[in-house]
């Protein structure tokens, strides 16, 4: 009996034995490794490797509350607008052979009511520029989307929708209130490095591209005393976009930029009704050049930065702040700006010209509390008339204005600010001119020359 239990339990381990290495032979499923997202710390916080990729990610945003009152000039105003807006920004980065491969991409969705709303308001208080709103031109609608920003960078090329490489100061510290260039274009650029933070750059931009189109030439026409009437003054098509130039430093002590603009403009005006007038046309040159310092503070505060800058331009008004259409303060309200003028007088093409200061200051009262104060002045030489006005008497208004700002925003955790601002502006004309009325006409009886308006603003906003 044990002979016959040992020859069974010997066959029954050769057979298993046999089997399982039978079974070792046949192919087998394996599980497919799992991809984690890893963190991408080469260019900063917030990456993370696309899964599968080199290329490094980051996506943030921003959701801003605002709340604002500006100086009621009459009941049929508003005196209070609100607004809010959503951002999404989608940053991707790549590290080539030949440098950092990067798409950028932003987009806003905005709603407006009251002063930021174009039917809020009639006429617009341009001169007092609701905070965050664009300035010079009208409030958007009540409901907007808009691409701001979509470029792509690889190495020294920039190409697509970017920040215009003439700006220095393009309203940093959340104000919309400052006459200095602050536009996102369409562009082409080549930007050099040579060391210690120098760097040169070229660029071809299209300034009709430009945030709201703001940046579209203006022209108007002084009449003639000769009895003829002349058609629409028009901007013509360009022949090729402004080139600009700049050169920039970036160091520990601050950042400082040396930058210029070139352009061409071409203006017409239609036949007038009598033989003896002609046509009046021009092909203009205009430019513009500008100089911005910032110097950091660290002995005040840990972020504390002071920044001046000034700026000249010669035909091309948006280079300083000053955007075609119509502008001013309160009761100085609705009058005409623009870039050059038709003279069907003498047959020529006269450009406006301009100049403006900037200064900025941040400063943190503890980590948490910070304010910012800007304030601007500016000059411009208008070659125009404003037909409201004067009628056929053609005089130059050679507006004049200052404007002051100031914050104070507490942050008490990263990334939401909550904050008040206050804005005023004081605008001068070199002539008297009617008053603006509540229904948006002049009157007769009141000439001014100077006036002033006042607004604020509760914030309250994430970036994320």
């Amino acid at each position: 009996m044990k002979l016959v239990k040992s020859l069974l339990l010997g066959s029954a381990a050769g057979i298993a034995a046999v089997a399982g290495a039978q079974a070792a032979d046949l192919p087998s499923r394996k599980a497919a490794p799992v991809e984690y997202v890893r963190v991408c710390s080469a260019y900063g916080a917030g990456f993370f490797y696309i899964p599968g990729t080199d290329t490094c990610l980051r996506v943030g945003g921003r959701v801003r509350a605002e709340y604002t009152v500006g100086t009621r000039f009459g009941d049929y105003q508003d005196a209070y607008g609100t607004r809010a807006r959503g951002r999404l920004n989608i940053d991707a980065r790549t590290a080539t052979a030949y440098g950092t491969l990067r798409t950028f991409f932003r987009y806003e969705l905005t709603n407006n009511t009251g002063l930021y709303n174009s039917g809020g308001v009639t006429p617009f208080n341009t001169g007092a520029v609701i905070p965050g709103s664009t300035r010079g031109a009208a409030p958007t609608a009540a409901s907007s989307a808009l691409v701001d920003l979509a470029f792509v960078q690889f190495g020294p090329i920039t190409a697509g929708r970017a920040q215009s490489f003439f700006d220095f100061y393009a309203n940093d510290y959340n104000f919309a209130s400052t006459r200095t260039s602050d536009t996102r274009l369409n562009l082409l650029a080549y930007t050099a490095t040579f060391g210690s933070g120098f760097s040169a750059t070229v660029s071809l931009e299209d300034r009709v591209s430009g945030t709201n189109n703001r940046e579209l030439p203006g022209v108007t026409f002084t009449p003639t005393l000769l009895g003829g009437t002349y058609g629409t003054a028009v901007v013509q098509g360009q022949d090729y976009p402004d080139l600009i130039g700049s050169l920039r430093v970036d160091q520990g002590w601050g950042s400082a930029q040396l930058s210029g603009a070139v352009g061409q403009r071409k203006y017409s005006v239609g036949l007038p009704s009598v033989a003896v007038q002609s046509p009046v046309d021009g092909d203009e040159m205009v430019w513009a050049i500008q100089g911005g310092v910032k110097i950091n503070l660290p002995m005040l505060a840990a972020g504390d930065n002071l920044i001046l800058q000034a700026a000249y331009a010669d035909g091309a008004l948006g280079y300083i702040g000053w955007y075609p259409g119509t502008f001013g303060v309160g009761r100085l309200g609705g009058l005409t700006l623009a870039d050059a003028t038709l003279n069907t007088i003498t047959g020529s093409v006269d450009n406006s010209s301009g100049w403006s200061l900037v200064a900025a200051l941040k400063h943190f009262w503890t980590p948490q509390l910070r304010t910012e104060i800007t304030a601007s002045y500016s000059q411009v030489k208008l070659k125009y008339i404003d037909a409201a006005s004067f009628g056929a008497f053609a005089r130059s208004l050679d507006p004049k204005e200052y404007n002051i700002a100031a914050n104070l925003i507490w942050s008490p955790v990263s990334g939401l600010d909550i904050g008040v601002e206050v804005l005023y502006t004081h605008l001068d004309v070199r002539n008297p001119v009617g008053e603006a009325q509540n229904y948006g006409g002049r009157s007769g009886i009141l000439s001014i020359k100077n006036d002033d308006a006042w607004a604020g603003r509760l914030r309250i906003q994430r970036d994320f």
